[in-house]
Order: structure tokens, then sequence, then C-alpha cells
């Protein structure tokens, strides 16, 4: 008889030849294996989870001059193994050396309130649609950028967080994180990845397309990183954000053992590799995130590093989970800032790139990726694409630097959100829109560097419905970006040059 894996399995990729298979047993298990075209693995126990074992498993499949398929098997206790759904053999596609991959990108799986759930008629659709593509073409990499899942309800379904949240804020602060809360939100977090991961189409995504993964707040909560000091560092919150790390480490990161972080030592999660002729680089903008500052020092010097080390040539795809070039919340911001409902908006405000405590710091970023740009400006590709979610809206932004008129210099920002999480309605996207502006805006004292939103083919300027996006090289030697959308009639696209 088969033994039911408890969540997975994830199949996820840290380098051009790096694949990983990680899944969660119970506590019958001792041995698990993977098998890869009848390569046998031994799997690796990773942690103890209330509800189990959680097992990591690496194979190094080399590119070879066609491409290939590899089918693959788990054993737990020397038998054979099913997923949540009964299927105990999964597939996945390795492309040539010299082909040019086929990526998928997504964000904001799932929703914020219950009520956005039950008003969405068909909430996997886009999953469904993502696995009749990868069936017809397949994708060798799937992108997630940010709120795999929507831990919101944690306030509501934890009945110590329950109790806290009666409190007076003075005494919410103060609180002490004690063992029964503590053992009441692990295993909140173990079975929200359980069961909101268990959709049919989606967990055979999961388990067909090699996956990479970047948090955002819904991951932990929402907001986080982005609340006064007081909050931000009590005890409670804290405690919280220490055991939504650990399942983000587990679930989206594959553990600590995964090969492409760049330093696992470090508090952060930010990874990089290459893949074909393609650099990913994902920031982390959550585990270090304050009112102050997105990425620490430390941060910041690792990818320093990494850019001036590793990325030379080549395109460049860049994981930064809240767009860095959107729509000005300034005036709106200003505006809270002396309110009493400054606290209140902190998702809306304060987590953007733009708002007042962050524009450094996106600058700094901005003028970093437009230097790694010019020094691979001679390469043939060397087009540096930011891919962002976050705003439950598709859109293109562009970042253009003519400080040297021969070679100007310019890097595109794709947004797609959500694949799961549903669009502001027609009444709080024009709400949106009556208090903020997508002016062009300008970097620098001499205007040289300039930033912009743009519109894409056969769309409005803002895709106003769920989306994931798909990127592949044309025959035309560009890069094109299309939203599968799920409204029929939309099919924006726009050609990266």
């Amino acid at each position: 008889m088969a033994i039911k894996l408890s969540a997975g399995p994830l199949l996820g990729i840290e380098s051009n030849q790096l694949y990983t298979v990680c899944f969660l047993s119970d506590k019958s298990v001792t041995t698990a294996t993977v098998s890869f075209n009848n390569q046998s693995v031994e799997a690796q126990r990773q942690a103890e989870t209330p509800k189990g074992f959680f097992w990591r498993a690496e194979v190094e499949l080399p590119p070879r001059e066609a491409n290939y398929l590899v089918g693959y098997t788990i054993s737990l206790n020397e038998t054979r193994a099913t997923d949540i759904h009964q299927r105990d053999r999964w597939t996945f596609y390795v492309p040539a050396a010299a082909e040019k991959p086929r990526f998928a990108y997504t964000s904001c799986n799932g929703f914020s309130s219950a009520d956005i759930l039950t008003k969405t008629e068909k909430p996997y659709a886009l999953w469904e649609q993502m696995q009749r593509q990868h069936y017809q073409r397949p994708f060798s990499l799937l992108m997630m950028g940010g709120d795999q899942l929507y831990a919101d309800e944690i306030w509501s379904v934890v009945p110590e967080l329950q109790k806290w949240s009666m409190l007076d804020k003075a005494d919410k602060i103060t609180r002490k994180f004690n063992t029964t809360m503590r053992d009441q939100v692990e295993r909140f977090y173990e079975k929200l990845y359980c069961e909101r991961w268990t959709n049919p189409a989606m967990a055979l995504m999961l388990a067909s397309i090699p996956s990479v993964m970047m948090w955002d707040d819904h991951d932990i909560f929402d907001g986080w990183g982005s609340f006064p000091e007081p909050m931000q560092n009590c005890e409670v919150y804290q405690g919280i954000y220490s055991i939504a790390r650990r399942y983000f480490e587990l679930f989206q990161i594959r553990s600590n053992a995964n090969q492409s972080l760049l330093d696992n030592s470090a508090n952060h999660y930010a990874f990089g590799f290459s893949f074909r002729n393609y650099h990913l680089l994902a920031l982390d903008n959550r585990a270090e995130r304050t009112r102050e500052q997105v990425m620490s020092n430390e941060q910041w010097q690792a990818v320093n590093d990494h850019l001036d080390s590793q990325i030379n040539a080549g395109d460049l795809l860049v994981l930064s989970a809240v767009p860095v070039v959107y729509r000005d919340f300034s005036l709106t911001e200003s505006s809270f800032d002396v309110t009493p409902w400054e606290e209140e908006l902190t998702d809306d405000l304060k987590d953007h790139w733009r708002a007042k405590e962050h524009q450094g710091e996106r600058a700094r970023l901005i003028m970093r990726l437009l230097n790694n740009a010019e020094k691979r400006a001679d390469n043939k590709q060397h087009r540096t694409v930011i891919l962002s979610g976050d705003v439950h809206l598709g859109c293109l932004g562009i970042i253009n630097d003519a400080r040297k008129t021969a070679r100007p210099i310019k890097i595109h920002q794709v947004v797609s959100s959500g694949v799961v999480h549903s669009s502001p309605s027609r009444i709080a996207w024009l709400g949106i829109m009556a208090v903020t502006n997508d002016d062009d805006e300008f970097l620098n004292e001499d205007r040289t560097i300039k930033i912009s939103m743009l519109k894409p083919f056969s769309s409005d300027k803002y895709i106003r419905a769920r989306n994931y996006v798909t990127l592949e090289a044309g025959t035309d030697e560009k890069l094109w970006v299309n939203w599968i959308c799920e409204s029929k009639t939309n099919k924006p696209s726009y050609p990266l040059v």
C-alpha cells in the first residue's frame, strides 16, 4: 500500500543543473528516497514539525545537446509514496544546453480575506491555465515573487492571538510570547502550507516545474516590516515572525541547505544563480525590513559582490516583490503621516519602494542595476528585467539612462499580480488613481535618468485582471513578455529589446 505525503512534492532548482525535491511526511517515516529516471537519491531529513518530517533530495542533471524529460518517484520506508491526489509519479523538463528556456512568473497566490475568496468563482483558474500551457510547451522554470500564501487570518484563528488582539496597545507590546502561543502559531503555519498548496493544478505545477520563491509580507502577515518600531520589535510579533520564517525556509527556500543562497549564515534569504544564458537574483525585502530600511548593509554587500563577480554577460532577472517602478503615493502618504490612521495604512503606503523612508535606498538599487547593465552592454544579450508583484495588477515600467547618449541603458520592470488574488474593483481602482499619479520621474538633476510607466500591447496601461506572466525569447532576439489573464479578451504582451 502506498504511503501518502503530507505535503509536496516541491520541485526546486538552485543552479544550471542542480534540482531538488522536497516534501513533508508523517513521523512514521525513517527513510526516504527519490528516483530520477531510475537514479536513486537518498533524501535527507531537514526538520521536524508538529505533523511530521521535512525531507530534501538533490540531483545533478547536466544540460545535454537535446532537451529531455525526467520522471521521478518517491519512496518512504521503501514503499512508493503518493501525494494527496493519489499521484505517485511526476515529470519535469530539462532544456537543452543551447536552448532559450521558457519562464513563468507569479505572485499573490491567495486571498487577503475570506470575503474575497467567497466572491471569486474559480479561485485557481490560472493555475489550470498554466497546467494546459505547460503540457503544450513546457516551462523550464517557475519564479514566484511573493505572497505565495496569505497568513492574515492568523489573528482570527489562533486562540492565543485572538486574546492578544483584544489588549490595549501598551499591553500588546509587553506581553510575552508564551509556550502555548508558540505551539498554536507553529501549527497554524504548518497547516497553512499543507492546505493552501493542495489545489490539484497548483500542486501538480509545483511538482512539475522547477521553481524558486521569494517571500513578501503576507507570507508572514500583512504589513510585516513596516510597523512602528515598538510594535515591530515586540515579543509577540518577533515570535510569530521566527515561526513564519522557519516554514518559509522549509517550504519556499527548500531548507537552509539551498546552494543558491548568497549567504547561508545570514539573516536574509537573497539568492542568485545562472540558468542557461540567464542570471536570476532574488532580493529579500522582508527579513530585514524596518521603517528605515528594506535591506541590511550585509545583504547589500552580498548583492553587490554577486553582481560584480557573477553577472558579467547575459540577461539578468531580478525578483523584487514590491515594484520598484510604480505609481507615486507620496502625496497620500504625507497626508496620512499626520493622522491617527497612519498605522493602519502600512501595507498600502509604507511598504512601497517610493515611501519617503525608502527613496534613497530605491535610488541606490536603481543605480546599482544600471551600473551592472552598463558593464554588460557590449554583450549581445544584456537585458535587465525586474519582476515584481504585490499590487494586484499587471503593468510595465522602464528606467531609461541617457547619461551616455552613444549607448543608452534601460531596465524594464514587469509586474504580474495576482495569480489567485483578485484585482481591485473598478471603484477601488478609481480611488487609487485619484490619490496617486504615474507622471514621469527623473532620478538625477540633469534629468538623464527617466522612469516611466509603459502601455503593453493590446492592453490598458494597468491590467486589472488576475494574471501570470510568461517570458520567452523570440526569433527576433527580443524577450517577449505575455500576461496570461483570466479575461479571454485581454492578451497583453510586450517585447523587451
